[in-house]
C-alpha cells in the first residue's frame, strides 16, 4: 500500500485580531494530532498563537509561556489537558527524558511545545511539526503539514 503523501497547509495571520480565527481554523486542520511542535524565531509568535489555541480549546486557566518551570498545564473541557512545553533552556534532548517527556507525549493530551529544536531528534513519529515564520511586512505564516 502506498503512503499518502502529506497536504502542506499554510494559515496567514495577517493581525493579532486575526490570531483567535487562525487558531480555531488550525484545529480544524489537525485531526487528531495532539502533540504538536512549535518551530519559530524567538519574537514570531509562537506563545501567542499556543495562547489562542487553548482558548479556542475553551481552557480558562491563564496561559503563559513556561519558559522557568519547562511545562505549565491547563484544563479544559472537564477532565482533559494541555500540556504546554518551553524547551528553551534545555541544554540537550535528554533532559526531556529526564523529566518525563514520555509520560506527556503518551497521555492522549494535547502537548504544544515551544523551542522544539532542542528535542527535534527525539520527537515522536507521530508529532506535527509547524513552522511559524514572519514576513517583512509583520504578517505571520504558520506552515504545517498533515
Amino acid at each position: 500500500m502506498q503512503k499518502q503523501k502529506a497536504m502542506q497547509k499554510n494559515i496567514v495571520i495577517s493581525s493579532i485580531s486575526d490570531v483567535q480565527q487562525a487558531a480555531n481554523d488550525f484545529l480544524k486542520t489537525i485531526g487528531s494530532h495532539r502533540i504538536i511542535a512549535f518551530f519559530g524565531a524567538m519574537g514570531v509568535g509562537k506563545t501567542t498563537f499556543i495562547k489562542a489555541i487553548c482558548e479556542a480549546l475553551g481552557t480558562d486557566d491563564v496561559v503563559n509561556s513556561p519558559t522557568f518551570s519547562i511545562v505549565n498545564e491547563y484544563d479544559y473541557d472537564t477532565d482533559k489537558k494541555i500540556y504546554h512545553f518551553d524547551f528553551y533552556r534545555l541544554k540537550n534532548a535528554e533532559e526531556a527524558f529526564d523529566f518525563g517527556i514520555e509520560e506527556y507525549w503518551n497521555s492522549n493530551n494535547f502537548c504544544l511545545m515551544e523551542w522544539s529544536e532542542k528535542i527535534e531528534p527525539i520527537l515522536p513519529d507521530n508529532c506535527l511539526r509547524v513552522d511559524i515564520t514572519e514576513e517583512n511586512d509583520g504578517t505571520r505564516n504558520i506552515l504545517f503539514h498533515i
